[in-house]
């Protein structure tokens, strides 16, 4: 059996979040929105549904993140009772955006927002033999911190350009924060 070959290629810069990308990304529903739109486009109702939220707060949420152009409209589309529906696709734009580091009020909302949003998805999806959780404190200095980071992003970037249609979805969360209270 031949082995997988690795993608040399470099993946496209990361571009940096504007305040309106920002302030779209600040709830959990956001995040759910968005992994539901990646895998097929998905009409309001439909989200609602799925989310357990009203339509009118979920409509909220898609504007935002099309206006912000993490989501697009896709042609309408007659639904099972002869209604006209207006579906949405995620751009996937979000996996190579640059939240920042910022200390500022949005994107800390950003940082809970997607734990809740992940938080949400490990409670949905019950017990499932394949899942793989690891928690760990490390001691590094600023290389070994950085090193972690950029292997890291090139890990899942590889992992990404492996996904195929007929793959499992896996949610994956990575997340470093420097321990303020360290001795």
């Amino acid at each position: 059996m031949a082995e997988p070959t690795l993608s040399t290629a470099e993946p496209e810069p990361r571009r940096r979040a504007t305040p309106q990308d920002l302030r779209a990304l600040t709830h959990p529903l956001s995040w759910r929105i968005l992994r539901l739109c990646l895998e097929r486009s998905q009409t309001n109702q439909q989200l609602a549904q799925r989310l357990g939220v009203s339509p009118a707060t979920l409509l909220r949420r898609v504007r935002a993140l099309t206006d912000a152009g993490f989501l697009t409209v896709e042609p309408p589309r007659q639904g099972e009772h002869g209604a006209w529906e207006r579906p949405y696709r995620a751009t996937g734009v979000t996996w190579r955006l640059d939240l920042g580091t910022d200390a500022d009020q949005l994107t800390a909302q950003i940082d809970l927002a997607i734990v809740d949003a992940h938080r949400a998805e490990l409670v949905e999806s019950g017990s499932t033999p394949s899942r793989h959780t690891r928690r760990a404190i490390l001691h590094l200095d600023a290389e070994a911190r950085a090193e972690l980071d950029q292997r890291i992003d090139a890990l899942l970037d590889e992992f990404e350009s492996r996904s195929t249609p007929d793959g499992t979805p896996i949610s994956v969360l990575w997340n470093a924060i420097e321990q303020r209270n360290a001795p």
